[in-house]
């Protein structure tokens, strides 16, 4: 996929429609509704595989010892380490991605159950009761999660294995916690600011914020966490939900959202023509007036710089947050994330273009070469979810070019995160001879629990905890996500 434009500065004139600022009344995105787009899907059979479904299953038989109190993190790279997980404390904000993917492969098992390949001798149902208790183990610690103020995050923690219990099984208590998780993060929720605080305070080597009363800390992550505050206001009829989420995602419009100067290079209509924009991480808000006193990174390279995974955050929560509205402010916003990601993809310096669509941790961090290209394939993973998202919207609005090319764009970084990162150790079901299906390594004594490498949870040097080239338990969970999606729009 090659994508037909160049970067230029402010003062060119053929821009794109860049504006200072998000445009507040819009229709649908500036394409031709005429025009359509079919690109032959790519074959992605390791998205289903038995080695996944291993993976998964074997770390939660194996880690399920240290529940309740610590949770799968990031599995290190180092030649010297055993491959295992590095478990991190329950209440840390990672702690739901891994009871989230186990709820997602059994949803393929009730759903989707030619998408499983498991072994002869293992049935869908056996395996499918199985991992529904194993689910449920995973489970139960975040139920008594849904009450915690303290974290803007509880979005992370509790949607995506309880939003699958309540959907797949009816369980009442998953949703009762969801409703509960909601009306615990709106207390967080700053009126005269319209957001939502995300920290409470920012502590790094090179910066402090430890004062509440004249700053307020607003991270882009924040945007995937608005879907639990939707969801919960439309089954309990509870609209003030909604409407804090939303005039969070107007605030952030503003506050996070940087316009790019970007010209087509050609006569070509397949790119999305409104404004791109790059992202800031973290963004320091007067709490009483709602002005931007800061821009800043703590997760990033610098704090004017573009952090991978932040960009990839804002592409899928203004997706979802379009899906939840139906306000094509977000649409616009989602589809502008979206195409200056796949334009920093493409400027990939060529030494590092095996794994092209794999993205650098950050698109601005310095590469003096080969050697010391450090890349985030959760990032990848990520924007690809909110890319699948953007098209089954556009496709709904009739813009189906654009639609088929957000597709493909996806598709595009799935398939070639599968062929750079996804980990040669793997794993395979086995039948044990009580019934108990277990799982163990393809290749004796060579192990990798991480399905995907090659993520990076935080490489800031001013980091107080500095750490890149690993697997990373939200990666696989979108990952995973991602397999699920095709299949729901009948792709795969």
């Amino acid at each position: 996929m090659t994508l037909p434009y160049t970067i230029i500065s402010s003062s060119d004139e053929d821009t794109c429609g860049v504006e200072s600022s998000p445009p507040t009344s819009v229709t649908s995105p500036e394409m031709d509704p005429s025009e359509t787009s079919f690109v032959p899907v790519r074959h992605l059979p390791d998205l289903f595989s038995e080695n996944i479904t291993a993976k998964a299953l074997r770390t939660a038989q194996t880690a399920i010892k240290a529940l309740p109190d610590f949770f799968p993190e990031y599995v290190p790279q180092d030649a010297d380490h055993d491959g295992t997980y590095t478990l991190r404390e329950a209440d840390f904000w990672t702690c739901g991605f891994f009871p989230g993917t186990l709820y997602t492969i059994l949803e393929r098992a009730v759903r989707f159950p030619q998408s499983l390949q498991l072994p002869p001798g293992i049935s869908t149902l056996h395996f499918r009761e199985q991992l529904l208790t194993l689910c449920r183990a995973w489970a139960e610690p975040l139920y008594k999660m849904d009450m915690r103020t303290d974290t803007h995050d509880i979005g992370f923690i509790i949607m995506p294995a309880l939003q699958l219990d309540w959907e797949l099984f009816g369980n009442r208590r998953s949703l009762d916690s969801i409703v509960r998780s909601a009306r615990s993060l709106a207390t967080r929720y700053v009126p005269t600011a319209r957001a939502i605080r995300s920290w409470d305070i920012l502590k790094k080597k090179d910066i402090e914020i430890l004062d509440q009363k004249d700053n307020m800390i607003v991270i882009i992550d924040s945007m995937c966490n608005l879907d639990l505050m939707y969801y919960a206001a439309h089954h309990m009829q509870e609209p003030a939900l909604a409407d804090m989420a939303t005039a969070h995602a107007e605030t952030l419009l503003r506050s996070h959202l940087r316009p790019e100067h970007v010209v087509l290079s050609n006569t070509s209509k397949s790119c999305y023509t409104g404004p791109w924009y790059s992202t800031c991480h973290v963004a320091n808000i007067d709490p009483r007036s709602g002005i931007l006193k800061q821009q800043l990174t703590a997760q990033g390279y610098a704090h004017e710089s573009n952090w991978a995974r932040g960009q990839a955050w804002a592409i899928l929560g203004y997706a979802q947050t379009y899906l939840s509205t139906k306000d094509s402010r977000f649409l616009h916003a989602s589809c502008g994330l979206a195409e200056y990601f796949l334009y920093r993809l493409e400027a990939t310096p060529a030494y590092a273009t095996p794994g092209r669509y794999v993205p650098l941790w950050d698109f601005d961090a310095p590469v003096d070469d080969e050697s010391n290209v450090v890349r985030d394939s959760s990032a990848g993973m990520i924007a690809a979810n909110g890319m699948l998202i953007l098209s089954q919207a556009l496709a709904g609005l009739g813009s189906g070019m654009l639609a088929s090319r957000f597709r493909e764009a996806a598709l595009v970084i799935v398939q070639d995160t599968i062929s750079f990162a996804l980990a040669p150790e793997k794993a395979e079901l086995a039948g044990a001879s009580n019934g108990y299906i277990t799982a163990e390594d393809s290749t004796p004594g060579c192990t990798f629990e991480g399905i995907l490498k090659y993520g990076t949870a935080n490489n800031n040097e001013q980091a107080r905890k500095r750490y890149a080239n690993h697997g990373l338990v939200y990666g696989d969970y979108y990952l995973v996500q991602f397999g699920n999606r095709l299949m729901k729009m009948g792709i795969l």
